[in-house]
């Protein structure tokens, strides 16, 4: 009686252990597809790979992208994988512009990653400058939207104390655009080579984007040429969300997942940091 109460315990103890084993399984089955849901549905991570938007975002800043900001295009999700394209959604929503359970259009000023035109492929990220329609030129310097000045007011240089160009100090300004968003901007060279350039009128369901750092920026005011080279204007279905906030940076000289230089190149200060 006594061996066989034991043998009874001995398999209950294992059915238990399994039963943990499974349970701890499913957690983590159900944890990773929350986590693929919100990564294909509403955020998706992005990190700066490039200088053309200093000083607002640095190299090795990691965000958070909204994609719901604007609703979905057939270039909101990962592996070309094109939802609005299937015969499942043949009863969906009606599109705006090539975009599906539209939200809301993009606002001037806001920060925003989009397919590259070009190539419909590579992500780029650049701030709103100029709505459909609208008339958009560079002067000395000077942005001027509908033939009116944006106001451009210095302000202390910038210097990096890391990273590239580092000690360097840079002429900076806050840029107000008319809808009263406010931003600093960097120019570096005085009549720099897209510091002057003819009026461009943003087409119908087109957005022009500039970047913050004014002289080491590849966008909008670089029409898109048979070279290869250029943005020009960026359509709305293009786009694929908003930026929002910094939830990681870390100096360009150490990767993301090299933990052990985490305590001398991590930019604390950076940490959830809203995007603006």
């Amino acid at each position: 009686m006594k061996d066989h109460n034991m043998a009874a315990a001995a398999r209950d103890s294992r059915k238990k252990s399994e039963d943990g084993f499974w349970d701890t399984i499913k957690v983590i089955i159900q944890a990773l597809l929350i986590a693929f849901a919100v990564r294909m549905f509403l955020y998706q991570p992005f990190n700066i790979p490039s200088e053309s938007m200093y000083p607002t975002l640095k190299v090795g800043d990691y965000l958070f992208v909204s994609k719901l900001s604007y609703g979905y295009s057939k270039y909101s999700f990962n592996f070309g994988l094109n939802l609005f394209g299937n015969e499942l959604f043949k009863f969906g929503p009606i599109p705006v512009d090539g975009r599906f359970f539209w939200t809301a259009e993009p606002k001037r000023g806001d920060v925003a990653v989009f397919k590259l035109p070009r190539d419909n492929e590579t992500d780029y990220i650049k701030r709103v400058i100029g709505l459909p329609g609208d008339r958009v030129q560079m002067q000395n310097g000077v942005l001027y939207i509908n033939g009116v000045a944006v106001s451009k007011q210095r302000i202390a240089d910038f210097v990096d104390e890391q990273g590239p160009g580092v000690g360097r100090p840079v002429p900076q300004y806050v840029e107000t655009l008319p809808n009263g968003v406010s931003y600093n901007v960097l120019d570096e060279t005085s009549n720099g080579a897209a510091d002057n350039t003819g009026e461009y009128v943003v087409p119908p369901a087109h957005y022009f984007m500039m970047g913050d750092n004014r002289d080491n920026s590849l966008d909008s005011r670089f029409a898109q040429n048979a070279a290869g080279g250029g943005v020009g204007y960026v359509p709305y279905e293009n786009f694929v969300g908003r930026a929002d906030i910094i939830f990681f940076s870390i100096e360009p000289d150490a990767a993301f997942w090299q933990i052990w230089k985490w305590p001398t190149s991590i930019r604390w200060l950076r940490f959830f940091n809203l995007v603006n």
